[in-house]
């Protein structure tokens, strides 16, 4: 179906919420996946969650490319290859941050009660469905920086002052601690500038270990480190393990009630494709009610609306780590995000992923391209390509309406589900054509 088509909601359900009727709306489906529709807005209920269709398909082959594509508007305007930087906006997602919009016209702050707070609890729930996790295991945060913060804050500092990361890491993940003179902050080496083997975690984490944190997924190299095993290392030795999953996310199979970790971060703006300015946090159940931390707000306490400012408690679950009002517009973007990629399905999305990236790689070997690569079994959607002047190369693929990022000495491109191998053939056409 054409663009225009897939905007039904847009157009019709804009102009009944116009109307103030808010309480009569009822969303026409986007018919732009065969066995998928958009949710309906049933404003009898506190927080509906009717999208109630089962994955398209775990054949990446029998996607509906068409009407996938037809879903996210920048596709049609650019050659969009930065999902790793910044997922592509949905239709879905707009419809969602139109009905938030227009409750806002419509309702004022009354939208709180059984419209935006259900909203809330909506994503957390498809979040944890998600990830693998309860609900009572998720907080939402501003960032992953704030989610880092929250578990730093948590956990007091005594004879075990060491944290132990590595140099492909994403900085914000050890700044947490490099700003604490208290901690002994040691950070592995990569042999090969790719990979971190897991021995040497194995050999760095001892007893005077606090956290061994890390990431999931290397934001320069898309190396996909075994969290199971790294959690193990961990537990072994009495420390906690933190795992940054904002690149791992989305586009790797993650199951965390079996991982072990205690700690995961996350978030929609990347691979879930919907927005910044909203973190997710898994902690392990087992360790929730021993957590106290030093950082809070009036969303982390169980009596919320008592306001009592001398009894301050603790709420039981996950939400104890929360810091006030959650970003509302990020809360329905990610919402339609979400949905989109729990309809489709993670082994969909990896298997899609996993030929685009091959199709890359073997475009970029055959116009003469070096890169940065994992091994197959741990490789992700981020390609590496060797450049003496990364950022113009960009520039240039900008200029022509190609959407990559960079990283000092690479061109950095990350397909997703929804490119096609003519995205990828382009991207390295005009790469190839830059003289720089």
């Amino acid at each position: 179906m054409s663009l225009a088509e897939s905007r039904v909601w847009s157009g019709a359900g804009k102009a009944h919420l116009a109307t103030g009727r808010v309480g009569s709306l009822s969303c026409q489906p986007l018919t732009v996946f065969s066995a998928i529709a958009a949710p309906e807005t049933d404003d009898s209920a506190p927080h509906p969650l009717s999208t109630t269709t089962s994955p398209v398909t775990d054949d990446s082959s029998t996607l509906d490319l068409e009407a996938i594509r037809a879903q996210y508007p920048i596709l049609s305007r650019r050659t969009y290859l930065s999902s790793c930087s910044l997922g592509a906006l949905s239709l879905r997602s707009e419809m969602y941050l139109d009905e938030f919009r227009e409750r806002w016209h419509d309702m004022g702050a009354s939208a709180w009660y059984g419209h935006w707070l259900g909203r809330v609890e909506d994503l957390r729930g498809r979040v944890a469905a998600f990830w693998g996790s309860t609900p009572e295991e998720l907080a939402l945060l501003p960032s992953t920086s704030a989610a880092l913060a929250m578990v730093t804050e948590s956990v007091p500092v005594g004879e075990r002052n060491r944290v132990v990361c590595t140099e492909l890491d994403f900085p914000t993940l050890a700044y947490q601690w490099a700003v604490k003179p208290e901690i002994e902050l040691v950070i592995l080496r990569s042999e090969d500038g790719v990979t971190i083997d897991p021995q040497q975690f194995e050999d760095a984490v001892d007893e005077r270990t606090l956290f061994l944190a890390t990431s999931h997924v290397f934001f320069t190299t898309g190396f996909q480190q075994d969290i199971e095993e790294l959690a193990r290392i961990a537990r072994a030795a009495g420390a906690y393990s933190l795992i940054d999953g904002y690149q791992g996310a989305g586009q790797v199979p993650l199951t965390l009630s079996r991982t072990g970790v205690d700690f995961y971060t996350a978030g929609p703006l990347k691979w879930l494709c919907g927005g910044p300015g909203l973190s997710y946090l898994y902690v392990r159940e087992q360790l929730i009610q021993s957590l106290r931390p030093r950082i809070t707000s009036w969303f982390a306490t169980e009596r919320q609306f008592d306001f009592d400012l001398e009894d301050f408690e603790y709420r039981s679950d996950a939400r104890r780590f929360e810091l006030g009002t959650p970003a509302l517009p990020t809360v329905h973007t990610a919402l339609g995000g979400q949905e989109l990629v729990d309809e489709i399905g993670i082994d969909a999305i990896v298997a899609r992923n996993r030929a685009l990236t091959e199709h890359l790689i073997d475009a970029a070997r055959s116009a003469g391209f070096s890169m940065r690569l994992a091994d197959p079994a741990r490789r992700t959607a981020i390609v590496m390509i060797r450049h003496e002047d990364p950022a113009a190369a960009v520039r240039h693929l900008a200029e022509h309406d190609v959407i990559v990022d960079h990283r000092p000495g690479f061109v950095r491109v990350s397909p997703h589900f929804y490119n096609t191998e003519e995205d990828v053939d382009r991207c390295v056409q005009v790469l190839a054509a830059f003289s720089g």
